[in-house]
């Protein structure tokens, strides 16, 4: 369990074929409803890889667990060996290699966050060529935090990336230096996104990601620089 809602899971391709994918996509999970009806449920792929689509033997995923959820019912029940269908990956949610841009900020809530954790190989790069790169991470509190401690560690051998922890309802008992107290909008205005030089990721909360783009929109950046992605809890 990553926090108290949220579990880490790990598969591995039934016919032992490895997955290729690029950061920032997603895998559908295909099941059925208790009267027989199908459906599916989307998750950001978590594994770190190479960066590049390399393939890899495991696909992680952080999944969120939904009271009364369908999806819920199926992921909480598996136990070590147990198959599930899925397809993928899909999704176009991924950094660029034609963006000469100074700045990356990168914004999440909840699950949100998970393609970034994927995309760390990739950032490094980015990073050595001089690109600042934001982490904006909007949770309730710290116990919520998905992945908090690797993204500090990174941070922490990367200069040139920051980690900023933003806490909506309770700080840390113990607050560290890029701690934020308030929604994701108060770190992001905070650096003063520049219309001429940035690059903007949103994923997560509709609500989050709707009012960041308008934030962005109002700072001047352009449309194609603000690349975002929904993330919606359904039964």
């Amino acid at each position: 369990m990553l926090a108290p809602a949220v579990r880490h899971m790990e598969f591995e391709r039934a016919d032992g074929a490895a997955f290729a994918f690029v950061p920032g996509q997603f895998v559908q999970i295909h099941f059925q409803y208790a009267d027989g009806k199908p459906t599916k449920r989307s998750y950001s792929v978590a594994t770190i890889g190479a960066g590049d689509g390399t393939a890899v033997t495991r696909i992680e995923l952080a999944v969120s667990y939904v009271d009364g959820g369908a999806a819920t019912a199926l992921l909480a029940n598996l136990k070590e060996g147990d198959c599930i269908d899925g397809s993928g990956p899909y999704g176009r949610f991924c950094l660029m290699d034609t963006d000469a841009n100074r700045r990356y900020l990168l914004v999440a809530t909840g699950t949100g966050v998970t393609p970034y954790r994927a995309m760390l190989p990739q950032l490094e790069k980015l990073a050595a060529r001089g690109a600042e790169i934001a982490l904006i991470y909007g949770a309730r509190h710290e116990a919520e935090l998905l992945y908090g401690d690797e993204f500090e560690a990174f941070a922490q051998k990367n200069v040139h990336f920051h980690f900023y922890p933003c806490f909506s309802r309770t700080p840390r008992a113990q607050p560290r230096a890029h701690d934020r107290n308030g929604r994701v909008h108060v770190a992001l205005a905070e650096l003063k996104p520049d219309a001429e030089h940035d690059i903007a990721y949103l994923c997560g909360n509709p609500d989050m990601v709707d009012q960041a783009f308008a934030l962005l929109k109002e700072t001047g950046l352009p449309i194609p620089h603000i690349r975002r992605e929904k993330y919606v809890s359904s039964r």
